[in-house]
């Protein structure tokens, strides 16, 4: 490992004074530098190491060549690097502005929205920042104070002091007083809505631009709530921690830490000089330095007389995940809880359009719930997907899925561009059967097979409590394996596949076939000879009610499904086999049938462990659980 001092990014802002460079040692040569950017991965002003062998390299290079690793465990859930420090130096007033959450900021920008904290690192003696406002206004008195610029009337004028901090929640208006220099740690983010300010023009000599109608979608109007305690730190929150520490040279003159594998930490230095020591190397620091140690960097010592930030991520409170089913006619959604359960859910129809404008729709949907129940994106660990069809897992691309005619399509890409957080992908079976495996009929069991009986026919394999991907891409395709040698035509070119024999669509197929040889069949009475209305109930339905035709359609449809998973019994020998899909709502009417016939098929007989037959506990959640549990 290695500790790693950082050069900023410099930002000349119209507001801005010339401290940074006075004080704080930072090299730029122009009159104004408001901003530094001290530990940034950001695109907009990247942070770049100034010392050691990678010396030269901007931050995001580093972490690109040694790895994610080194951001630590508290650190998967975050596709990009999560936070941005900066030091302010406000000569003047910044603008009157706002930040947007995460999903309304990832659905209009692209990028996560902004959450921060301000410490005081000096100020005037009467300085003041705007935090919040001090009374509650309604959207239209917003707007006019806006227009008539009355706004400053209703804001919070909060008088501040060195030392002092503020914890700007997304939403919350704010502007920072001129004459005062901030640390700020905030979410990785430059977006920003500029709300008013004062009338001032850029370096184009025109005013500057606002961006009213956003700052009114955005905006908590309501005066802020004395925010919770972070003892014992300074700041807390799901992004970023924040310590202070004060070491005096003397009888406080050092500091012993250690860095283990959950986070790394950086160390902004406010006040003073000294040396941080790691694991045999020794650097020298001064007021205005920003120090990074990677995760899992061990024990450290800081010597000297400084004040310092030490800013780390910890780990998240009561995390989520999203997990999202994407079937032939329609696409699930669910967020789950560590528990296996899921908090809430929603579906969209799957449309006719193209893949990447499908995949948008689906994450602006994701995005959408999230905001509904009030979770950020960010308290998510990752993303789960269970698509119909072949997938390569480790690429993230659906490789082909004759059902919803994709191929060749960069899913986990795709929907990394709208949810910024960790993304698997994997055949919507195999989720299916993991969702049962951990949470629905098989979760007792390490071995267990799934089937789904739907629009097509999926199957999904557990050995040893995980899903069986096999050694090539694509994984397992059971609803493919040929049950009647150049028999029905399948949908993915070739003849006699189990899917053609056993799903829903062949089902329904071979009724309709049926129903119109004999018009007396209590099927046609049922969907009223409007055969488009046919599906597996009614079928069922008329089976059990005794219809001899209908009875001979599900006789055989049961003995085709039974052949199908004899084979697979006699290959995997699972402990359970769980049947899944609308024409498992038969329940165990079903099942009941399937489990004697197999046991007739099956190879041993009445000498060999034959698995229960079982309709899936988990239904139609069964595919999102197990893709949430990808993550």
């Amino acid at each position: 490992m290695a500790i790693l001092k950082l050069k900023p990014a410099c930002k000349d802002y119209i507001w801005g004074g010339h401290r940074l460079v006075e004080e704080y040692h930072k090299e730029y040569k122009g009159n104004v530098l408001a901003e530094t950017w001290e530990l940034s991965c950001h695109k907009d002003g990247p942070s770049v190491i100034a010392n050691g062998k990678d010396a030269g390299k901007t931050l995001a290079e580093y972490i690109s060549c040694y790895g994610k690793e080194i951001l630590g465990e508290n650190c998967r859930r975050f596709q990009e690097f999560p936070i941005l420090i900066k030091f302010i130096d406000a000569k003047d007033n910044l603008s009157i502005q706002v930040h947007p959450n995460n999903g309304y900021a990832l659905k209009n920008e692209g990028q996560y929205g902004k959450t921060e904290m301000w410490y005081v690192m000096d100020c005037a003696e009467n300085a003041f920042l705007y935090y919040g406002f001090s009374k509650e206004i309604d959207k239209e008195e917003f707007a006019k104070r806006i227009k008539e610029n009355t706004l400053l009337e209703v804001l919070n004028a909060v008088p501040v002091q060195k030392g002092d901090v503020l914890f700007i929640e997304a939403g919350t208006i704010h502007a920072i007083g001129k004459d005062i220099l901030i640390a700020e740690i905030q979410q990785n983010s430059n977006v920003t809505y500029r709300v008013y300010d004062y009338g001032r023009v850029g370096k184009d000599g025109k005013q500057r631009d606002l961006h009213i109608e956003k700052a009114l979608a955005v905006t908590s109007r309501v005066p802020l709530m004395k925010s919770k305690s972070a003892v014992p730190h300074i700041a807390s929150c799901d992004y970023f921690t924040v310590d202070k520490i004060m070491l005096d040279g003397g009888r406080m003159g050092k500091l012993c830490g250690k860095i283990g594998l959950d986070s790394f930490e950086s160390i902004l230095i406010l006040e003073g000089s000294g040396t941080i020591e790691n694991d045999g190397e020794t650097v020298k620091f001064q007021k205005g330095d920003s120090l990074f140690l990677p995760a899992g960097s061990g024990d450290y010592e800081i010597s000297g007389n400084c004040e310092a930030l030490i800013t780390s991520i910890r780990s998240k409170q009561n995390p989520m995940r999203i997990g999202i089913d994407i079937g032939g006619t329609k696409v699930k959604i669910g967020i789950v809880d560590e528990k296996q359960k899921i908090v809430a859910k929603t579906e969209i129809e799957m449309e006719k359009i193209s893949a990447v404008e499908m995949i948008d729709k689906i994450a602006n949907r994701v995005l959408e719930l999230l905001e509904e129940q009030e979770i950020s994106i960010d308290t998510c660990n990752g993303v789960g997907i269970g698509c119909a069809g072949m997938i390569d897992s480790k690429e993230g691309i659906v490789l082909y899925s004759n059902n919803i005619g994709w191929e060749n399509i960069e899913v986990e890409k795709e929907i990394e561009k709208k949810l910024p957080i960790p993304v698997y992908l994997a055949n919507d079976a195999d989720c299916a059967a993991l969702g049962e495996a951990v949470a629905g009929a098989a979760r007792h069991c390490k071995n267990s097979i799934s089937l789904t009986l739907g629009t097509g026919v999926g199957g999904g394999i557990i050995l040893d409590g995980k899903i069986f991907h096999g050694g090539l891409s694509g994984g397992s395709e059971l609803g493919h394996t040929v049950l009647v040698a150049d028999g029905e035509p399948c949908t993915c070119g070739r003849k006699g596949c189990l899917e053609a024999y056993v799903s829903a669509n062949a089902l329904v197929r071979q009724a309709i076939k049926a129903a119109k040889e004999d018009k007396d069949s209590m099927i046609n009475d049922l969907c009223k000879y409007e055969y488009d209305y046919i599906d597996s109930k009614i079928v069922f339905k008329a089976a059990k009610q005794g219809d001899k035709t209908a009875m001979l359609v599900v006789n055989q449809y049961i003995h085709y499904l039974s052949e199908g998973i004899s084979n697979m019994v006699n290959t995997f020998r699972p402990e359970v086999v769980t049947l899944n899909g609308g024409v498992s709502g038969q329940g165990e009417y079903l099942t009941e049938k399937v489990q004697k016939e197999v046991e007739k098929l099956c190879f041993g007989g009445k000498h060999a462990k034959i698995p229960r037959i079982l309709i899936s506990e988990l239904g139609n959640d069964a595919g999102m659980i197990g893709a949430a549990n990808l993550v």
